[in-house]
C-alpha cells in the first residue's frame, strides 16, 4: 500500500511539476511492467515494447488526468495500456472484431471473499511488519515496496550485502511466526 501513495505521489510530481526525476523513476519500475503484460496479453515484443513506451508517453503528456482519489497509479497505467492494445486490435481489424477477443472482454469484478482474504492478509502483514525491528522493517520496505535490488540497498544504506541479505531473511522468519500465530489465534 506504501508503494502505491509513493507512485501516485511522483505522478502527481509528474503533473504538477514536470518533475523529470519522479517521471523516470516511474519509467523505469512501470515500463518493463507494462510491456510484461501486454506480451501477457498476446502483443508480441515489438508491439508489446511500442505500446508501454506510448503509455509511458501518455504518463508524461496527461499526468494531470490522474487521480489518485480513484484508482492507484498501476491500475491507471495498466488501464491506459489495456486500451490502446484494444485501440490497435480495432484498427488491424476494423471489418472483422472478434467479439470473444480476451483483450476485448470486460475486466472480472473481484471476489468479494478474495478481497477479503487480501485485505486481511494485508492487515496482518503490516501489524506483523510493525513489530519487527526497525533495522530489519527498513530493509524489507527498500526491498519489497520500494523495488531495490539487495545490491541497492547496500549501496543506499552503507551495510554490507550479507548483512542486507541476512536482515531480510531474519525479516521474513519473524514475520512468518507472527502471522502464523496470528492465524492460529483466530482458528481458536
Amino acid at each position: 500500500m506504501a508503494q502505491a501513495h509513493y507512485f501516485s505521489a511522483l505522478i502527481v510530481k509528474v503533473a504538477r511539476d514536470r518533475d523529470k526525476a519522479a517521471f523516470v523513476e516511474l519509467f523505469d519500475h512501470f515500463a518493463p511492467r507494462l510491456k510484461g503484460y501486454l506480451m501477457k496479453q498476446g502483443a508480441d515484443e515489438a508491439l508489446a515494447e511500442e505500446i508501454a513506451q506510448d503509455v509511458m508517453v501518455t504518463l508524461w503528456r496527461k499526468a494531470d488526468l490522474f487521480d489518485p482519489q480513484k484508482s492507484s497509479a498501476s491500475t491507471w497505467l495498466y488501464r491506459v495500456a489495456r486500451n490502446r492494445r484494444i485501440d490497435r486490435l480495432r484498427r488491424q481489424k476494423t471489418a472483422e472484431l472478434d467479439p470473444d477477443e480476451p483483450a476485448l472482454q470486460p475486466t472480472p469484478l473481484p471476489d468479494v471473499a478474495d478481497e477479503m482474504d487480501a485485505r486481511l492478509r494485508e492487515e496482518r502483514v503490516r501489524a506483523a511488519m510493525a513489530q519487527l525491528p526497525e533495522e530489519q522493517r527498513e530493509v524489507v520496505r527498500l526491498a519489497f515496496f520500494i523495488g531495490q535490488s539487495h545490491s541497492e540497498i547496500a549501496d543506499e544504506t552503507g551495510l554490507p550485502l550479507g548483512t542486507v541479505k541476512s536482515r531480510i531473511r531474519l525479516a521474513f522468519g519473524r514475520l512468518r511466526q507472527l502471522i502464523e500465530a496470528d492465524e492460529a489465534v483466530d482458528v481458536d
